[in-house]
């Protein structure tokens, strides 16, 4: 058997000194988690495509990836997968409140630094953190470095 990485986007949208977080249950007897919108690459998409998708059903925001924040490998011994988090910094527009969220997302807000940093036990991942601390400290890698071949 080869062992595969679980490959993850995220999106580390910051406006007016606040981030958009999703809150969302990961099983029903659980209290819900903080995350950045974030999911799976699907087959035949691009990176860029997966986050703009992602943040858009967990949000109803329409997200523009404008740079890479990082590349994030990350163990989860909960559930013994390995993680490989492609996390991008960009903006959002046109706002549907209407818009239809994946079923295990409560509610997408946004969130100042201090309500963060108190919530920090309900962070889906410590990739939640390091990602904004990773953006809030100016790191920014050019699109054009990602490769995408059909």
């Amino acid at each position: 058997m080869i062992w595969k990485p679980n490959v993850t986007v995220a999106a580390v949208v910051e406006q007016e000194g606040k981030f958009l977080l999703v809150e969302e249950t990961v099983s029903p007897e659980t209290v819900p988690l903080l995350n950045q919108p974030a999911g799976h690459l699907e087959a035949g998409e691009s990176l860029v495509q997966a986050v703009a998708r992602e943040t858009l059903e967990e949000t109803g925001y329409t997200f523009t990836p404008e740079w890479l924040v990082g590349i994030y490998h990350w163990h989860s011994s909960d559930n013994d997968t390995t993680y490989l988090r492609f996390a991008f910094s960009g903006f959002v527009s046109d706002f549907d409140p209407d818009y239809v969220r994946e079923a295990c997302i409560v509610k997408a807000s946004w969130y100042a630094m201090p309500q963060i940093d108190e919530l920090i036990m309900r962070h889906r991942s410590p990739l939640v953190k390091q990602c904004i601390q990773d953006f809030s400290a100016g790191k920014r890698y050019p699109l054009e470095i990602l490769m995408h071949y059909n």
